[in-house]
């Protein structure tokens, strides 16, 4: 496996690399989730890129950059097992030569970009495709492999190669890794405590009072209304950011299970050491 940091070694790899490459774009501390993107790149390509770079674009909260879980030699290890060829681990200085404000720095999505998770992390998805687009130049990948756990993102980058980029990369949208209690896979799972990690797969178990509801017939406010009482009782939760039911193509709130074709529900809650998302699609 071959660990490269500056842009000058990947551009060098690139152009003797034949075949079909996967990607995969991480910030490191890697967990069941990311291994799944990796193993289905290895089944899927010839070639499989990682990238771990922790990017601070794309954080609208300094300290939670700071306490963001780096794991480099653990990650490096894991990927090493699971057959990766190349990885590319810059730091802050190589990714962003000229300053944050360059010319990748202003993607615009509408909506897209100012409801969930814009509304709650100012400037988080132009960080986002911020950071994408100079990697997929860089790289330049057949097919992009990201989780559905942050279907925003998915979204958000989706829309970033056909209004932008233009380049031919089939995004591969993959399945949450959940633990076996339901929690779905992130990183930021390392900073719960104890407490919070017992109380955390409510969050999931809200979601899937949801998709219950819709099963037996229920009105979607009324399944909303129970999912969302359930996680008001969990004593770990200090904020629920939104608990919504969504256009899976615009991800605008519906009130009404016939407003759209497909749906997910999508939630955020903040506890005191980590704030944790999750999605389920209902229809």
């Amino acid at each position: 496996m071959q660990v490269m940091k500056t842009r000058k070694e990947v551009e060098d790899w690139r152009r003797g690399v034949s075949g079909k490459v996967g990607f995969v774009p991480t910030m490191g501390a890697l967990h069941e989730g990311h291994l799944s993107l990796v193993r289905r790149a290895r089944r899927e390509s010839d070639v499989v890129v990682v990238s771990i770079f922790v990017n601070p674009t794309q954080f609208d909260d300094p300290r939670d950059f700071e306490t963001y879980p780096r794991t480099l030699d653990r990650d490096l290890e894991l990927l090493s097992q699971e057959g990766v060829d190349c990885v590319f681990v810059p730091d802050v200085k190589e990714m962003y030569p000229d300053g944050f404000e360059d010319e990748d720095a202003h993607y615009s999505f509408g909506r897209l970009e100012r409801i969930l998770e814009g509304a709650h992390r100012k400037g988080h998805f132009r960080g986002v495709a911020q950071v994408v687009a100079k990697l997929l130049r860089l790289i330049r990948p057949d097919l992009l492999y990201l989780g559905e756990k942050d279907y925003q993102q998915y979204l958000i980058i989706r829309r970033l190669i056909q209004d932008y980029l233009k380049m031919p990369v089939e995004v591969v949208l993959c399945p949450t890794v959940r633990e076996p209690d339901g929690l779905a896979c992130s990183s930021r799972n390392m900073r719960l405590s104890e407490e919070e990690r017992r109380w955390a797969p409510y969050i999931y178990r809200s979601l899937l009072a949801i998709k219950d509801g819709y099963e037996k017939g229920l009105d979607l406010r009324s399944s909303v209304k129970v999912a969302r009482e359930m996680l008001e009782e969990v004593p770990v939760i200090k904020k629920i950011d939104y608990l919504v039911v969504a256009d899976a193509e615009t991800l605008e709130e519906i009130n009404d299970w016939s407003e759209a074709e497909h749906a997910y529900a999508l939630v955020a809650v903040r506890m005191d050491n980590a704030r944790l998302i999750d999605n389920l699609k209902i229809f």
